[in-house]
């Protein structure tokens, strides 16, 4: 099978990506989750029109002039409207948030008012409209201030509650199980024995997942077996699984069994092969209605791939409408070589000119097996197949990396 450009890869991974079920959850529990549905006001507001500052509800033309003097009937506070009409020559006290009485449509701040018994002088002459929120101002009932597909923020949880929702319809999280392969891996905290090392890729693949709103499920190391790798895969669909990401196993060697694992549990594989680096040897096939992303054992081939295909995936599932990774620009910090006929993703560390344009600077050593110099950028740097060799300072696309 020919090597697969990275857009088809990603363009096969997310075709059919259907959104996960809806579900009604409490505010407190709907950040960072995604709406299923439109959400409409349910309310107007302000309800009416208010005080925006404390001071003193009047009629403009009554305090036009620093001349005036007006008799002040009474006072309004916020949630205790007042039961009269402000007529010539009347002023009601009110505080920021108290509904504008019958007759008024100004107000005077009290700094600008100096009182004498049961009259107020003022001090600046009033203003039709000045310092009053008028009723609507924010939003109207009907108004659809959420829209479908939309990832709530902080801010989104206020309006809603502002809005009158106490539970908002939300997509159901979706489920991703990590199975880790090889007899050469051991879990952080213990000590490998001759030609081990430890297992570090599903902690940042778990971590990615659960950033973009998804539920993972751990399934440990399997065994370089047939056996092994396929009870890993049956455990994913116990589980109820949308998508299970594999690491390592995937390339061509003997000892690498997830490919023949998967197509012997009825696997129907897309690709096992990506014209991209780091991460040429990646998979993806479906069980059912399961995904399943094989990804590289290298940290850095399995982190990449991951960022650039399984972050998508989960968007899709979770029925946001920011799918895709958004490009941006930056001048090269540094020469690079000219590219082969695979699109490169060069790790990078990003910096800020003084006139906003970033620098990317690809670090030093671009190995698939380093992760101290993944740790260390902030940016992928990416190169077209068969891109010429670049100066520093040249314009080159890049995409930013999670904080």
């Amino acid at each position: 099978m020919a090597l697969m450009p990275v857009t088809d890869a990603l363009a096969t991974i997310l075709n059919g990506a259907e959104p996960t079920g809806e579900e009604i959850v409490a505010l407190d529990a709907a950040f960072h989750r995604t709406l299923a549905r439109d959400v409409a006001a349910k309310r107007t507001q302000p309800p009416q029109a208010m005080s925006a500052m404390d001071g003193y509800a009047v009629r403009a033309a009554d305090a036009a002039d620093l001349s005036a003097r007006l008799k002040v009937i009474g006072e309004v506070a916020a949630g205790r409207p007042f039961g009269r009409t402000v007529g010539a020559g009347e002023a009601a006290r009110i505080f920021t948030g108290g509904v504008i009485p019958d007759g008024a449509d100004a107000v005077i701040i009290q700094e600008d008012t100096s009182a004498e018994g049961d009259t107020i002088a003022i001090t600046e002459a009033a203003v039709k409209g000045r310092h009053i929120r008028p009723a609507g101002v924010d939003f109207s009932e009907g108004d659809v201030l959420l829209a479908k597909g939309t990832r709530l923020s902080d801010r989104d949880l206020s309006l809603a509650a502002a809005m009158n929702y106490p539970e908002l319809p939300v997509r159901r999280r979706p489920k991703v199980a990590v199975l880790a392969t090889g007899d050469e891996l051991v879990m952080p905290g213990t000590t490998p024995g001759p030609g081990q090392i430890v297992y570090s890729n599903g902690y940042a693949l778990r971590a990615l997942a659960r950033a973009e709103g998804a539920d993972t499920i751990d399934l440990g190391i399997a065994a370089d077996t047939i056996a092994a790798t396929t009870a890993g895969i049956r455990r994913a669909r116990e589980a109820g699984a949308d998508v299970l990401v594999t690491t390592g196993g995937a390339s061509v060697g003997d000892h690498d069994l997830v490919k023949r694992s998967l197509e012997a549990e009825g696997v129907s594989m897309a690709f096992w092969r990506i014209a991209m680096r780091p991460g040429k040897p990646m998979l993806h096939g479906r069980l059912g209605a399961m995904r399943v992303i094989g990804l590289p054992g290298n940290p850095v081939s399995s982190y990449v791939c991951a960022y650039l295909f399984l972050v998508p995936l989960i968007r899709a599932l979770s029925g946001r409408s920011d799918v895709h990774h958004v490009r941006e620009t930056a001048l090269l910090g540094k020469d690079v070589a000219a590219n082969d006929q695979r699109e490169d993703y060069l790790r990078a560390q990003l910096s800020r000119r003084s006139d906003g344009q970033w620098i990317a600077t690809p670090v030093s050593r671009q190995d698939s097996s380093l992760l101290g110099f993944l740790a260390a950028a902030q940016g992928l740097v990416i190169r077209p197949p068969f891109a010429p060799a670049a100066a520093k300072e040249a314009r080159v696309d890049i995409l930013r990396l999670p904080d």
